[in-house]
């Protein structure tokens, strides 16, 4: 598709939200009516919701044919949502927001002033953020794995609330692997990025549909699919721990020439058996990951699969 000048286009990822989608929608609308000089297109997709979500993203798009409904055959996570939500975008800016009415939809268009003063990308930037411990936990260690293992800048805060513009979506839409990670993605395309102060709202209906193993799983992507520095960390570890297990072998070897009387140490043995094997054993799982996940992009298990799809832009047009 061709993009559209004076057109933003809106995707939104969706799960389990039937009871907040429809409000977020006509926030959204409520928005552009005090911005005439741009339209919107907005992309909905379903990621397999257990609720009555894509009935009501089909009520949606009945309503006013500016609105995609997209729905996956399964669930493939958020992260795979996008992506598919980006490849039907059209419009000139493209932004990004969740489903559950927390992101402060007033600001949106703070995001695409910075957009019109330079920058690639605009971030919202919480000053708090309203979600469960184990959310803000996960948030911290992405924020720190991607500081280490991506380079991201330490003042620059990434949250699923973004606007971008038009050639960097199309590169990152150029990545076809089975493990997209978005941060990766951004920080491999462009370092001219920003953050907007904004505000996090309360959850308005309902809980994140994020748990504990999908955030374990979404580290995991960052780990293994932008970065060989878990691979460096291996070999590291590796080194050190034969250095530390040659210089223990030599002192024991000393102390018993110095003293023939001394007992072995047999627990400081096993100590340093059970520490060199967990380590033997942590490492090969970091390798047995990447192993695992070139195997999965090797049998082009794809990063979703659309079920269904309604858009009634080409009869409107």
């Amino acid at each position: 598709m061709e993009t559209v000048e004076n057109l933003i286009s809106i995707v939104i990822p969706c799960y389990c939200s039937e009871n907040t989608l429809e409000a977020v929608i006509n926030e959204i609308k409520g928005e552009f009516s005090k911005h005439t000089q741009y339209r919107y297109e907005i992309i909905l997709v379903n990621d397999f919701s257990k609720d009555g979500t894509y009935d009501v993203i089909k009520e949606l798009a009945m309503k006013d044919h500016q609105i995609v409904g997209v729905s996956f055959s399964q669930n493939f996570g958020q992260a795979s949502a996008i992506m598919a939500g980006l490849r039907k975008t059209t419009g000139k800016y493209i932004i990004c927001m969740d489903d559950d009415g927390q992101m402060p939809i007033e600001s949106m268009f703070d995001l695409v002033n910075e957009l019109d003063r330079g920058s690639d990308v605009a971030f919202g930037a919480y000053e708090s953020v309203k979600q469960r411990w184990y959310r803000n936990l996960g948030s911290l260690v992405n924020v720190k794995m991607s500081e280490i293992l991506l380079g991201k800048p330490k003042d620059l805060y990434m949250s699923s609330f973004w606007c971008a513009k038009r050639y960097v979506i199309e590169e990152m839409l150029k990545y076809d692997g089975s493990f997209p990670y978005l941060a990766g993605l951004f920080l491999r395309i462009t370092k001219n990025m920003t953050s907007v102060p904004v505000i996090h709202r309360e959850r308005a209906d309902g809980r994140s549909g994020y748990t504990f193993f999908k955030l374990l799983n979404l580290w995991m992507n960052g780990f293994t699919a932008f970065s060989v520095k878990p691979l460096r960390f291996a070999t590291l570890c590796g080194v050190l721990s034969a250095i530390a297990g040659f210089i223990f072998g030599l002192v024991t070897i000393i102390r018993k020439i110095i003293n023939p009387d001394m007992m072995m140490g047999y627990a400081s043995i096993l100590t340093l058996m059970l520490f060199i094997g967990g380590m033997i054993m942590m490492l090969l799982g970091i390798m047995g990951e990447y192993i695992g996940r070139v195997y999965i992009c090797l049998n082009k298990a794809p990063q979703y699969v659309v079920k269904e799809i309604i858009d009634y832009r080409e009869y409107t047009d």
